[in-house]
C-alpha cells in the first residue's frame, strides 16, 4: 500500500515485480520463454565457443582469415568439425543445466543488487 492508504497495482505479475529493487523476486527460479529459448541458449553459445571449442573457433578463424574469399571452399571441413563440436555441447544436459545454473545466479544477483552482470564485470576490472 503506498502513503495514501491506496493499494498499488502493476500490469507485471508479481514475481516480475517486488523484490528489493522492483525487478523481482530473487529467490524465484521459475524461466520465461525469453530466458528458456533465447538468453540461456544465447549464454550457451558464448561458453561452448570461448570454453569447450575453443580450439576449433581459432583454427577457423585463422583459416578464413588465411584464405579470404576462398574460405567457403578451403576451410570446409574445419567449419564442420567446429559445427560438431558446438552442436555437442548444445545437447549436452549437464552443460544445459550449467548454463541454466549460471544464468539463474547472475539474474539473482541482479535482483538483489540491481547491478548486472556486465557493470559488476567492468567495476571489478576497475581495481
Amino acid at each position: 500500500m503506498s502513503a495514501a492508504g491506496v493499494s498499488e497495482s502493476t500490469v507485471l505479475p508479481s514475481n516480475l515485480g517486488g523484490g528489493p529493487h522492483g525487478l523481482g523476486d530473487p529467490d524465484d527460479k521459475s524461466l520465461r520463454k525469453v530466458e528458456r529459448e533465447i538468453l540461456i541458449p544465447q549464454k550457451m553459445k558464448e561458453k561452448a565457443r570461448k570454453y569447450k571449442c575453443a580450439t576449433e573457433v581459432k583454427e577457423f578463424g585463422d583459416c578464413a582469415k588465411e584464405k579470404g574469399l576462398l574460405m567457403p571452399f578451403m576451410c570446409r571441413s574445419l567449419a564442420k568439425s567446429l559445427e560438431l563440436c558446438l552442436s555437442k555441447w548444445y545437447k549436452d544436459e549437464d552443460f544445459i543445466k550449467e548454463c541454466r545454473e549460471e544464468y539463474l545466479e547472475e539474474r539473482t544477483f541482479y535482483r538483489q543488487t540491481g547491478i548486472r552482470q556486465k557493470q559488476r564485470k567492468k567495476e571489478s576490472s576497475t581495481f
